[in-house]
């Protein structure tokens, strides 16, 4: 019988072969306080709401754009309404036309400046352009008041000379963005042929050879120079407009397509 306390020992003796074994265990992650669950769920429910508002955001952003404007441009007779109905058709424009705007003005009862805007129109003159700008800036107004997601707009037959110019760059200046010019480039003959037809069922008195032959002269004096002015800002889309409605359309169509 072996007493404990002999010196005589039935437990291993350690020696440099036995090392002892020494267990790591990982450190316990921290407790996430409540403040952070809490946070993390307020984001989640502010992300939300927000991505729910994403589309009325942007569209409250739309309704702050200026109006965006295309200057369309071209000879009598060039077609730049019957192309500028076609765009309204397929694309998200507001047709403005000076001339018409001019037109209604004067035929308006109680116009202050119909007789005025008569008697330029019987000549073939420029009407001043005060008088223009306002009617196509009240025109603008009110179509991005009843629909302020319509603020692309085509304004045909404007501007027509160098004063339209810069009274447009001094009353408009920051108020819209003039995008391009669609320039309808036709020879004049074929411009006074469709005029001529075109006033045989329009009934407008200016559609007749005399008046014709001077709006052509003016478009030639005071237009073009317009024209050439925007050719070098590289601003100007050229289209021929001496072929058929639906070859001119096709070649629109791809310029509205590309500038967007």
């Amino acid at each position: 019988m072996v007493s404990l306390g002999s010196s005589t020992s039935y437990l291993p003796t350690l020696t440099r072969t036995h090392r002892p074994v020494r267990l790591v265990f990982p450190a316990p992650a921290p407790p996430v306080p409540v403040c952070s669950w809490w946070c993390w769920f307020m984001i989640s429910r502010c992300f939300g709401s927000v991505s729910q508002r994403v589309p009325s955001l942007l569209y409250r952003v739309s309704l702050m754009m200026k109006p965006q404007v295309v200057f369309v441009l071209g000879g009598p007779g060039a077609g730049k309404g019957t192309q500028c109905s076609k765009i309204v058709e397929n694309y998200n424009y507001t047709h403005l036309s000076a001339g018409d705007l001019l037109r209604e003005e004067r035929a308006r009862e109680g116009s202050e400046v119909g007789q005025l805007i008569a008697s330029y129109i019987k000549e073939g003159k420029i009407v001043p352009v005060k008088i223009t700008i306002s009617l196509l800036r009240k025109a603008m107004e009110e179509t991005m008041k009843k629909d302020e997601k319509m603020f692309r707009f085509l304004i045909d037959g404007f501007p027509r000379n160098e004063d339209n110019l810069q009274g447009w760059n001094s009353d408009m200046n920051g108020k819209a963005d003039v995008k391009f010019v669609l320039f309808f480039d036709c020879g004049n003959e074929v411009c006074i042929n469709r005029c001529l037809e075109r006033g045989k069922s329009s009934g407008r008195t200016d559609d007749n050879r005399e008046s014709l032959e001077k709006r052509i002269q003016t478009y030639l004096q005071s237009t073009r120079p317009i024209i050439e002015q925007y050719e070098k800002q590289g601003k100007v889309r050229t289209v021929d407009a001496s072929r058929s409605v639906a070859e001119v359309f096709a070649d629109v169509k791809a310029i509205l397509d590309r500038e967007g």
